[in-house]
């Protein structure tokens, strides 16, 4: 029994689990993090792939039932609690893939950025506006500080969507697999991280305005500073590119 208060939606369809597979780029000596196991349907795959797999599951209920369906798999570590407060820190290097709950996927990508220094690749299927949005660029409605985030510490690319008829129970929406392959460093140079993140989180709280009014929060001089960076001040949050938001960041006055 599906429990709806957290977001589960099953995937069976072994087509499309050995295609998130495919596109999550395993090998033998892989430890991947399963984030929301489910049945363990992928679990099972990804077992047989790779040298571990850790899958942390919530329901009490769904874990018991993974301890005897996937028992015979003595590679598989099963946890059951919470994704978000898992400690990733302590591991060695590891890969994710993980069908998540959509009401989790931002505070997980947020979390799995924070704790990337061993974490090579991250392949979530997800709600398909929300990949949308992680993979945007400038100038577009889903472009934003999610973009922004994942772009800056990684590369990301929607692989293909899965219609909502695929899952049990069947969603509202469609989803998308997303893979997202962790950056050895930033993909633009910043000198302070928290003056970039502000920046940005300040900019997009107001995207619909001109940065002269979304930014006046945090410079007085906002037009000066903008003109000073090469940037028009008429122009929106979401017109700018990273690289011009790492600009406005370095050209911060403390």
């Amino acid at each position: 029994m599906y429990r709806k208060y957290l977001g589960q939606n099953f995937l069976y369809d072994p087509s499309i689990l050995k295609r998130i597979i495919q596109i999550s780029q395993l090998n033998r000596e892989d430890l991947v993090v399963e984030i929301g196991p489910g049945p363990g349907r992928l679990t099972q795959m990804l077992a047989e792939r790779v040298k571990r797999v850790i899958a942390i599951e919530l329901d009490e209920e769904l874990f018991g039932k993974l301890k005897t369906e996937l028992a015979e798999h003595k590679n598989v570590e099963l946890i059951q609690g919470d994704a978000l407060k898992y400690t990733y820190e302590n591991l060695p290097e590891f890969k994710v893939v993980a069908n998540i709950p959509y009401h989790i996927t931002t505070p997980i990508i947020f979390r799995l950025l924070e704790v990337r220094k061993n974490l090579k690749s991250i392949t979530l299927t997800l709600q398909k506006e929300v990949a949308e949005r992680i993979v945007a660029k400038p100038g577009g409605k889903d472009y934003g500080i999610l973009s922004i985030m994942v772009q800056y510490y990684a590369k990301p690319g929607l692989k293909f969507i899965i219609p909502k008829g695929a899952f049990r129970p069947i969603p509202r929406v469609d989803s998308a697999v997303v893979h997202i392959k962790i950056l050895d460093r930033p993909s633009v140079d910043v000198i302070n991280e928290e003056v970039f993140f502000r920046i940005i989180k300040t900019a997009f709280s107001q995207r619909r305005k001109m940065l002269s009014n979304s930014l006046k929060s945090i410079r007085r001089d906002v037009k000066e500073w903008l003109i000073e960076t090469d940037i028009d001040p008429n122009r929106r949050p979401d017109t700018l590119n990273i690289e011009e938001f790492a600009r406005l960041a370095n050209k911060f006055d403390f």
